[in-house]
């Protein structure tokens, strides 16, 4: 059974990974401490079982970065004015989400730029869509783990998290198979934050 569960580390790391947001969105009064915490968790497993590629210069890195990330914020943005022409009330739960969820202080931002984003990209990009292509083709990897980077954001309670989760996984994972650039995915991950949260926040 341990040798199950050491090969097949999918089978016990989903459901924990699942549990651990769960506990963070469970309480808004502590979210940034059990977000944190659940995020330090699946890097520091992420690490210990992944090794992380890096095959792009920094300054490429940097520059990519920004672009993929105003690309990626393009897309959340008009999606957002698509389901907002739509009889869906869109905007409710977004203006809901970023009042609980969204940063408010300069550890808030420093937490997500050092262990929030990084961690995230390590554990849903890094090492659960490379797990998913020992069992399946790339495109339904790369899908699938979008799909459970949504579910995960599906505990905030918002619909609008679950929708933006899948699609700026799906981007992102495209987006490290085609570079294989862990900084890079972060820089452009931070970049998309810094969009929505700072310079044009949404509802637009």
């Amino acid at each position: 059974m341990l040798t199950l569960l050491k090969r097949h580390t999918l089978i016990w790391l989903l459901p924990l990974s699942l549990y651990l947001y769960h506990l963070a969105f469970e309480n808004t009064a502590i979210f940034w401490y059990m977000y944190t915490f659940a995020i330090l968790v699946l890097m520091s497993i992420a690490l210990i079982n992944y090794a992380v590629f890096d095959e792009m210069k920094t300054w490429k890195s940097l520059v990519y970065g920004t672009l993929f990330g105003g690309m990626i914020y393009a897309f959340l943005a008009f999606g957002y004015l698509f389901f907002d022409i739509l009889p869906l009330n869109v905007e409710g739960p977004v203006t809901a989400m970023q009042t609980l969820f969204a940063p408010t202080s300069i550890w808030h931002y420093l937490l997500l730029m050092f262990v929030i984003v990084p961690g995230e990209e390590l554990f849903w990009r890094g090492y659960i869509q490379q797990q998913l292509k020992k069992y399946m083709k790339l495109p339904f990897a790369i899908l699938g783990s979008s799909l459970l980077f949504g579910i995960a954001l599906a505990f905030s309670g918002f619909w609008p998290s679950i929708v933006a989760g899948i699609v700026a996984g799906a981007l992102l994972g495209i987006l490290y198979e085609w570079k294989r650039s862990m900084p890079l995915l972060i820089i452009t991950h931070l970049m998309v934050l810094v969009l929505l949260f700072i310079i044009m926040p949404l509802p637009i």
